[in-house]
């Protein structure tokens, strides 16, 4: 599959360039997040895991660009360039949206192209079989979405930025916000990739027991991981979660990026 250098570079952000990688790990931002969120995170773990992450349209350098409305459609404008990165083997980590995004590519990598991720690490998100009527933030106002991001970050300004600057990316986000409410697993409903749910205690968007029942969506093995914290725990608990990463993708070679 061939696939043209400036979608690629578009798409996904290579940080830290590791050319002799044993692993791939492919990041998926939150609803309203950006590439740079992984930036951490690429430097961390370079070279021997290479970050990959991902730039959704409508935002940075892409605020132009019209925001993709749906967690398939993103799916499948990413599967071809996810493909021509599984030369070597591949992990994903999603947090918030990413983890339904995530899941969506594991199912198109493995049931399209037989390439099964060593890895799902899903942060912060109910199980996809786990949905509310009531998720309808995308529906509300501005000062409500607004609301709603300061609740989830609470005072940390590393997530919410300038409030002037927030106010700009509200589309991005609202577009977010309606693509994660209104996703439901049609066409992915169990993958065969081991799964790692990662998820804060206090997560007022991820209950204890919804984020447990990503168990239900692979017949690979399964692991929870709580921390301390809320939705964005994984910003304070960065050198736990990094730990668990390098951990997971190294402490063994990993298997072969396409499947037996």
């Amino acid at each position: 599959m061939t696939v043209q250098t400036e979608d690629r570079d578009l798409w996904i952000r290579r940080f830290h360039p590791a050319a002799d990688c044993d692993v791939r790990l492919l990041c998926l931002p939150h609803a309203g997040g950006s590439a740079s969120f992984y930036f951490p995170v690429s430097q961390a773990l370079s070279p021997r895991v290479e970050v990959l992450a991902v730039q959704y349209p409508g935002r940075q350098d892409r605020r132009l660009e019209p925001c993709v409305e749906t967690i398939p459609e993103l799916a499948d404008r990413l599967l071809p360039l996810v493909l021509a990165e599984a030369d070597r083997p591949l992990a994903l980590f999603g947090h918030s949206m990413g983890a339904s995004l995530a899941f969506e590519l594991a199912g198109l990598l493995e049931a399209r192209a037989g390439v099964v991720p060593v890895m799902l690490f899903a942060s912060g998100r109910r199980a996809p079989s786990r949905f509310r009527a009531e998720d309808d933030v995308h529906r509300q106002g501005d000062e409500a979405l607004l609301a709603e991001i300061k609740r989830l970050a609470g005072t940390d300004s590393r997530i919410l930025g300038d409030d002037e600057v927030l106010r700009m990316v509200l589309p991005a986000i609202r577009s977010d916000y309606r693509a994660a409410e209104l996703y439901r697993p049609e066409r992915v409903h169990r993958l065969t990739c081991p799964v790692t749910a990662l998820v804060g205690a206090t997560d007022p968007k991820a209950p204890l027991d919804d984020v447990r029942a990503w168990q239900d969506h692979t017949t690979g093995p399964f692991t929870m991981r709580t921390y301390s914290g809320g939705h964005f725990y994984l910003v304070d608990q960065a050198p736990d979660v990094l730990r668990l990463i390098t951990e997971t993708l190294t402490r063994t070679d990993p298997p072969s990026p396409t499947a037996s």
